[in-house]
């Protein structure tokens, strides 16, 4: 079972309520693509934050002339530091946008998390429908 965020975005008077949900815990693309990745997600000043980080580490590392094990084992670092906080950014980002996190569920997949989060909310389910 995986634990999901329900975030909503309720945009003035407009019926319409966009709904995203956020898997909690590590993110494997996010540990092996992390800029790809965050583009992929639309995470656009997330992905400018993780090449600037990349870069200047990078950098830092080059500069203080590390041998091949030290390098490999400072860029593992920042992608398994970058796979933990992935989801974390995704919700960050979301808040930026006028999301609000409404729920927590619990659910085998996103698809079941989602017809869990409806079958507790129906009026929202409603208004989605119309």
């Amino acid at each position: 079972m995986r634990v999901y965020t329900v975030h909503l975005r309720r945009q003035g008077l407009d019926p319409d309520r966009d709904t995203m949900l956020v898997k909690e815990g590590f993110s494997w693309p996010a540990l092996l693509f992390s800029v790809l990745w965050a583009l992929w997600c639309r995470l656009w000043w997330v992905a400018l934050g993780l090449l600037a980080l990349q870069v200047a580490l990078g950098g830092a590392v080059a500069l203080l002339g590390l041998d091949p094990l030290s390098e490999a084992a400072i860029s593992l670092g920042f992608a398994v530091i970058v796979g933990l906080v992935a989801n974390d950014l995704k919700r960050w980002t979301l808040r930026r946008q006028g999301f609000v996190e409404v729920a927590v569920v619990i659910a085998s997949d996103r698809d079941a998390a989602e017809r869990r989060f409806y079958d507790h909310n129906p009026q929202l389910a409603a208004e989605l429908a119309l």
